[in-house]
């Protein structure tokens, strides 16, 4: 079993994490902001602990339900404009992005949870191509 020390730097690097990327996505003017990846985050984090601690047999079950919550949190965020157009799908994908990178952390996969903060972060700065279906 991890120490409780241990637990809550877990804690402190997934809220880090999430603080990161929720920064840059309010710096870009996302609804889902600092405060909102910070929960999301450590949640997750703490969810998957407590999953290790209750039925160390099977932790897979409490991440699999987390992927299925976040997934229900992100579609609340998600909104059609009567001119077709699609909002907020990027902040639910960074919410559910933020998520993994705190279940991944309380599984001590540091490494894994870093590097996808970075890339998170990298990607609004990676050139690409927006088509609307009128250009094509």
């Amino acid at each position: 079993m991890v120490s409780e020390y241990l637990q809550v730097l877990q804690l402190l690097l997934a809220g880090v994490l999430g603080a990161a990327i929720g920064i840059q996505r309010e710096s870009l003017g996302s609804a889902a902001g600092f405060r909102t990846h910070v929960i999301v985050a450590t949640a997750a984090a703490l969810f998957t602990m407590a999953s290790e601690v209750m039925d160390p047999a099977s932790p897979g079950r409490v991440a699999a339900n987390i992927v299925v919550g976040i997934g229900f949190l992100g579609a609340g965020m998600i909104m059609r404009e009567s001119d077709k157009s699609v909002h907020g799908l990027t902040s639910a994908a960074s919410v559910w992005a933020v998520a993994a990178i705190g279940l991944a952390v309380a599984i001590q996969l540091y490494i894994a949870a870093i590097a996808l903060s970075l890339l998170i972060l990298a990607v609004p700065y990676i050139p690409h191509r927006h088509m609307h279906k009128t250009e094509r």
